[in-house]
């Protein structure tokens, strides 16, 4: 069984019989690598940047939609309402819900956080029961 062995370890593999290594001289060009690497970035950003545009654009709906709803509860008398994702305000990092006034002065409303939900307002009892 020994002699079987050594045998074995002294033949090439099939596969690898009568093959030359190609020396120095590399199987792609310089060229080739940067023009491979530009189509993959390329790529991955396609596939990256849908995903991002389509999550921003929603979280804007949404937020304009909670917006208007806690405008139209919290400040009746305002002249319109203004939702903006912010990285610096006094509520935080996140979606922001303002009331305009009549003179252009904004009011924070509520802070509709980094992903804006639908509204919770409170439930107000019927005065007639």
């Amino acid at each position: 069984m020994n002699d079987d062995t050594d045998r074995y370890e002294d033949e090439d593999e099939p596969e690898l019989a009568g093959y030359e290594p190609h020396g120095e001289k590399p199987l792609r060009s310089p060229h080739l690598h940067t023009v491979m690497r530009v189509v993959v970035v390329l790529g991955l950003i396609a596939l990256v940047l849908p995903g991002i545009l389509v999550t921003a654009t929603t979280a804007n709906r949404t937020a304009s939609a909670t917006c208007e709803a806690y405008a139209r509860f919290y400040a009746p008398d305002s002249v319109g309402f203004a939702s903006r994702f912010e990285l610096v305000s006094p509520a935080g990092i996140g979606w922001n819900c303002y009331a305009i006034e009549f003179g252009g002065e904004e009011t924070l409303l509520k802070s509709l956080g980094l992903i804006p939900g639908g509204p919770v307002l409170p439930r107000t009892v019927p005065l007639d029961s």
